[in-house]
């Protein structure tokens, strides 16, 4: 009986169909992830590389002359499949990530890797491209098709097409070794995050921290074998309420400790591991005739070069460190009074910043929170969108789901048509990579016949578990990061963009954090608030007198988040303009940056280099942090209107929605920006929004350095 049984399972498995084969037979072709095992990936990879290589080859063997149709927009479409299984693998890679995944990864990602290098160094089907290109001007192109040739063009040559053979082998293998270093680092950091715990068998040493933190620790305890103590994690819903609101220093020390030097030791320490990317960087930027990796990295967006991303950080620097000098002297000054004789350290900061900003404001982000449930603040941004933009979301209960938390929405333009479908997956697991971000298990495309294809969106965040009688109540903090995120969601919903290459978020690198970065604003604005948020418990109105303390406060504690923001970004650019790095030292590089700097000692950068995977998990924002500051002075000039016109006035909303939203990358960003706003953007609105300087604009103050 045994091996009949046996038999039988392994016929069904044999007639098994990969999903990922054809398209979806799902409602809005949303991944069928109930179907989807481990492996059918790697089948479908290598399906799905052999389907884009005869596409590629079939258009570069057409006799045809080469036009905008049978070569940008064929290449455009030239991968389904392989389009499919790489955005369901790389998406569950992030938020999903078991050893299984990981171990598919680590022959997924060379695989991919080396295919993508095939294609962009082919040199026939650069040829073709190259024509497009050379007769751009005497073509009558759309500006879209304009931008899409460009574009085509100059992503080969920094991919290196117009490498010689050997240049082009040297580059491939550079190109392979990145993406097994971007694998490790990754993997070290999530299971040295996974491996810190602190623990507490004493609840007095708890003293200061709300109660949900209590209970959140009790009950990860007791899923480590350890009833009746409290266990803390790196996960941030649980490092940063102990860092704010614990009385017991040494528990904060330990905290911050246990942060501050994440994978940098043992055996999950990236300090190896950063010094061989930066070689593989370095050497990859002289390949393509670039000095230095920052160079190579800055030259295709809209700073076009370093020394404008540096100086627009420098404009915003000088005025943060001086606002933490006053900020420093307000918590030692509370220290002394409450009888302390210790000066005020790293891991005091966000301790003593809270105390201060209650005895300043009377504010206490424990009592707000209680006003922000996950199920509220949700219902704010839908609000939100609906009123900006007309679009309603309406949840699919039995829609396929890779998680049982994930929740996903069909959304409606006014008119009841299909605009998208909309996924979230707010809470935090071990097996998810901390931060939050957005992303997509489908693109918004016009196909050939004419078909407009409707995106398939997603959030994912690191919001705290329900556990027991403990609802996720969100810090301030996690309430801007839920509407941020919705932001690059809108952008990704709302694109009506023609080509796949242009859609949505398909934009320049420093243009990409506007839309959620300026949808940031909304959150405290006191005509939204009072429509989402409630108190958990008695479904009572947020009240006038705390909207006025929220903001009063608006911009208490700027000077340090902006400091450890820009340090970030400072970093990172130093990191890319490094010529040598044969005999780096981490630790000492950075601390040199900061010394350069005079960064204040109570401050340290938002990511240390072992964990800032912006920068070394992946190529994505190297040498590209700074865009959430270049972005940021166009989405606090951009708000400005909004405040002028009316927070939810139609007309600046459709330009918005228009100009920014609709056109993803079908034109060039600063033109948009332009359309919506009427004029280029000034520093100035970043600076009073953060509350570092009080005088109103001056035309030619402070100009946006860069750009068109």
């Amino acid at each position: 009986m045994m091996g009949a049984a046996t038999n039988q399972v392994n016929a069904m498995e044999a007639s098994r169909t990969n999903p990922f084969m054809a398209p979806y037979d799902t409602p809005y072709e949303i991944p069928p992830f109930d179907r989807i095992s481990y492996d059918d990936y790697l089948p479908a990879l290598k399906a799905g590389i052999a389907e884009q290589k005869k596409a590629v080859e079939a258009i570069v063997n057409n006799p045809e002359a080469p036009t905008f149709e049978n070569t940008i927009v064929a290449l455009d479409h030239s991968g389904p499949l392989l389009e499919r299984v790489c955005l369901v693998f790389m998406a569950l890679d992030e938020s999903n990530s078991t050893p299984e995944m990981t171990a598919i990864g680590e022959e997924f990602y060379p695989l991919y890797s080396a295919h993508s290098d095939e294609i962009s160094m082919n040199e026939k089907l650069f040829a073709r491209i190259k024509t497009l290109y050379d007769n751009r001007d005497k073509m009558n192109y759309t500006k879209s098709q304009r931008l899409a040739i460009e574009k085509s063009y100059k992503d080969m040559v920094r991919n290196g097409a117009l490498l010689n053979d050997a240049d082009k082998a040297e580059l491939k293998a550079i190109n392979s070794r990145l993406s097994d270093l971007y694998l490790k680092f990754n993997k070290n950091l999530l299971t040295a995050t996974n491996a810190f715990e602190l623990v507490v068998d004493d609840k007095a040493k708890l003293s200061g921290l709300p109660e949900t933190s209590i209970a959140v620790a009790a009950e990860e305890a007791a899923k480590r074998n350890m009833k009746g103590k409290w266990v803390f994690t790196l996960h941030a819903p649980s490092r940063l309420p102990l860092l704010q609101y614990a009385d017991n220093r040494e528990l904060r020390e330990k905290m911050y400790k246990g942060y501050t030097t994440l994978a940098s030791s043992g055996e999950y320490n990236n300090y190896p591991v950063i010094a061989e990317i930066l070689k593989a960087r370095i050497r990859k930027a002289n390949i393509l005739g670039f000095k230095n990796y920052a160079d190579y990295m800055t030259d295709n967006v809209m700073a076009k070069n370093v020394k404008s991303a540096e100086e627009l950080l420098m404009q915003i620097w000088k005025p943060a460190i001086a606002r933490v000098d006053r900020e420093v002297a307000e918590m030692q000054a509370l220290s002394d009074k409450e009888g302390n004789n210790f000066t005020i350290a790293l891991w005091d900061y966000y301790y003593y910043a809270e105390k201060v900003r209650k005895d300043k404001y009377n504010l206490d982000e424990g009592l707000v929170s209680q006003y922000f449930h996950v199920d509220s603040v949700r219902k704010g941004i839908f609000s939100m969108a609906k009123k900006l933009y007309g679009v309603t979301f309406t949840e699919i209960p039995d829609a396929p789901k890779y998680d049982p938390e994930v929740k996903v929405y069909d959304v409606t333009d006014a008119d009841g048509k299909h605009v998208a479908v909309f996924m979230t997956d707010y809470y935090t697991r071990p097996s998810k990579r901390q931060g939050a971000w957005m992303s997509e298990f489908k693109g918004s495309f016009v196909t050939d016949d004419g078909k407009v294809e409707r995106p398939i969106v997603y959030n994912v965040a690191n919001f705290t578990r329900p556990t027991g009688n403990t609802p996720c109540l969100l810090s301030l903090d996690e309430v801007e990061t839920m509407f941020h995120e919705f932001g690059h969601g809108l952008h990704g919903m709302l694109t009506r963009a023609k080509y796949k290459s242009q859609a949505g978020t398909n934009v320049d690198r420093d243009f990409v954090e506007l839309p959620s970065q300026i949808h940031e604003h909304w959150a405290m604005e006191p005509e939204l608030l009072k429509t989402y948020a409630h108190h958990y418990k008695t479904g009572e109105v947020i009240p006038d007198e705390l909207i006025k303390k929220l903001d009063e406060a608006s911009t208490h504690n700027q000077g340090f988040i902006t400091t450890e923001l820009v340090g970030a970004a400072l970093l990172d650019l130093q990191w890319g303009q490094l010529t040598d790095a044969d005999n780096v030292d981490v630790e000492s590089f950075e601390k040199n940056v900061a010394d350069k700097l005079s960064m204040p000692s109570q401050v340290a950068y938002r990511y240390r280099s072992p964990y800032f995977k912006h920068i070394f998990g992946s190529d994505g924002y190297a040498s590209g942090y700074y865009t959430y500051l270049w972005a940021e002075v166009l989405d606090a000039d951009g708000f400005e209107l909004f405040k002028e016109k009316g927070i939810f006035d139609p007309a600046t909303a459709k330009s918005f929605k228009d100009n920014v939203l609709e056109a993803g990358g079908s034109d060039d960003p600063m033109e948009l920006y332009v359309k919506f706003r009427g004029k280029k953007p000034t520093p100035e609105a970043l600076l009073r929004n953060r509350g570092l300087i009080n005088e109103p604009a001056k035309p030619g103050n402070l100009p946006m350095p860069g750009g068109k």
